[in-house]
């Protein structure tokens, strides 16, 4: 902003007046933009509306001042007034003057007109498809090969055309970023899954920056985990990484030259990348993760700031699919064991199925219930009750393998076993028996203590046309186990397992 000279000369910027009253001001320069092409350009004064007719105007007008001087001026030179100073001779100047100007009229508009109204033929072009792309979205009617004009000469003319040529280039690299942002928005609102999700948007991290390798590193649950990574060996390692923890520190784009200590594999080769970029996602000013990008080459100053228009995109799909996932979760759980309910287990028993059946591998069961449960519910109050059912699922799920889920499933609980043989299952059954069996819940000065009865199989071994009925035959050996005493396992179509 232009200050007033005297106010910026006293130190009084911004508080009144700077001279003493009655001491001459200095009135503060404002342009007239319709005098003036710009700050300190002042135009002549104009004739007509046409600048060609002016031009036209000013060389007829030098044109008879010339034929009008020139007698005179070689009475100067010499030649006798007799010769010079007649009409006849003020008249072949005259017209002489005005034949340049004409002349030099004609030149003008041969030689500058066309190359003028090329650039307005263009500036009218590019007008009209920016105006039918704001609405239907086709930019196919102007490109920089079809629609530059040729800079023939190194003047303000020859500059005019550059700059229009230039203004096509940054027009088309506008729409193209425009393009790669809108496909990148419409894969993030497109996925709500967590997975397909971060693997989408680490594809488009990579290919709008040209990067070799990259990876997503994001706060889940309180933990740092890689959530897609591409070409980075132990991608792990990067939740440990000195970078990411300054990444996510700073809430502030780190970009490191040759780290050390991060492995960067393309396809069958390992290589050291020339710089690896560490963008922080930022969640109501809060970072909540990074995508780690490693390139072969230095990160051009496009490719910075497209991955930060993406980071800006992913980031709110990435808080999205969370808030998706945890009401998943919540859904999926019964408040009081936190187990899976019924519902949910039951689409996971139906998918583990069809998985073994078309993989040809064993799918491990186990269904089992607290014996004498209304006992307790009786005897010591359904609080007391509910404290034994969670304990029951605690002590259950710390006895399961990695990867196996635990359901409640009505008064029993559902183990489901994926590539658990028969005696794995087996194995998983007395472990929960002994752990329940040795477990005990304290009322006040009260000791309560429980045991399960369980019925197990496994998929093929066990025979079941589909899930429903593995659960049938499972459910069979669980009351066979209760009618043979309780406080033991039982197998399928089996005899009833030893205590």
């Amino acid at each position: 902003m232009i200050q007033p000279e005297s106010a910026m000369a006293n130190g009084n910027l911004g508080k009144g007046p700077a001279h003493p009253e009655g001491a001459p001001q200095r009135r503060q320069f404002v342009p007239d933009f319709q005098q003036t092409g710009g700050y300190g350009q002042h135009l002549p004064v104009r004739l007509t509306r046409s600048v060609f007719d002016d031009l036209s105007i000013w060389m007829i007008s030098i044109g008879v001042i010339i034929g009008v001087v020139f007698p005179p001026m070689l009475v100067g030179f010499g030649v006798p007034r007799e010769i010079v100073l007649t009409p006849f001779f003020f008249g072949v100047c005259l017209l002489a003057g005005i034949l340049v100007g004409g002349i030099n009229i004609r030149l003008m508009r041969v030689v500058v007109m066309p190359r003028l109204r090329a650039l307005v033929d263009g500036m009218r072009l590019i007008e009209s498809v920016i105006e039918n792309a704001t609405y239907t979205g086709d930019w196919a009617g102007c490109d920089p090969e079809s629609c530059q004009l040729p800079v023939d000469s190194n003047d303000i003319i020859g500059e005019s055309a550059s700059a229009f040529n230039h203004l096509i280039r940054v027009l088309q690299h506008s729409h193209e970023v425009e393009d790669r942002v809108a496909d990148f928005s419409k894969t993030m609102t497109s996925q709500l899954e967590l997975g397909p999700l971060c693997n989408g948007a680490l594809s488009g991290f990579i290919t709008a920056t040209s990067a070799t390798a990259g990876a997503i590193v994001a706060d889940v649950g309180g933990e740092l985990s890689v959530l897609a990574s591409f070409g980075i060996v132990e991608a792990e390692s990067l939740c440990e990484n000195d970078h990411v923890r300054l990444a996510l520190r700073t809430q502030e784009s780190v970009y490191v030259e040759l780290p050390e200590g991060l492995s960067v594999n393309a396809g069958l080769v390992e290589f050291q990348p020339r710089e690896v970029a560490f963008m922080p996602l930022i969640i109501q000013s809060m970072a909540t993760g990074v995508v780690v990008l490693a390139k072969s080459t230095a990160f051009e100053r496009d490719s910075r700031s497209l991955s930060q228009i993406f980071g800006r995109t992913f980031v709110m799909a990435l808080s999205n699919a969370m808030k998706h996932g945890d009401l998943q979760r919540i859904a999926a759980l019964d408040p009081l064991t936190n187990c899976y309910n019924r519902r949910f287990g039951l689409t996971r028993l139906r998918e583990e199925y069809t998985r073994a059946q078309r993989s040809d591998s064993p799918l491990g069961l186990i269904i089992f219930d607290i014996d004498h449960f209304k006992l307790v519910n009786d005897t010591h109050g359904h609080l007391i009750g509910d404290r034994v059912l969670a304990n029951v699922a605690r002590e259950a799920k710390q006895h399961l393998r990695e990867g196996d889920v635990l359901v409640r499933y009505g008064e029993e609980f559902l183990c489901i076993l994926p590539g658990a043989s028969i005696e794995v299952a087996a194995e998983v059954c007395e472990r929960i028996r002994h752990a329940i069996e040795a477990m005990a819940v304290r009322d006040r000065d009260q000791v309560i203590s429980c045991t399960v009865s369980l019925g197990f199989g496994s998929f093929p071994v066990t025979p079941a046309d589909d899930e429903t009925s593995l659960i049938r035959v499972a459910d069979e050996a669980l009351y066979r186990a209760k009618n043979d005493g309780r406080n033991r396992t039982v197998e399928a179509h089996a005899r009833a397992a030893g205590v």
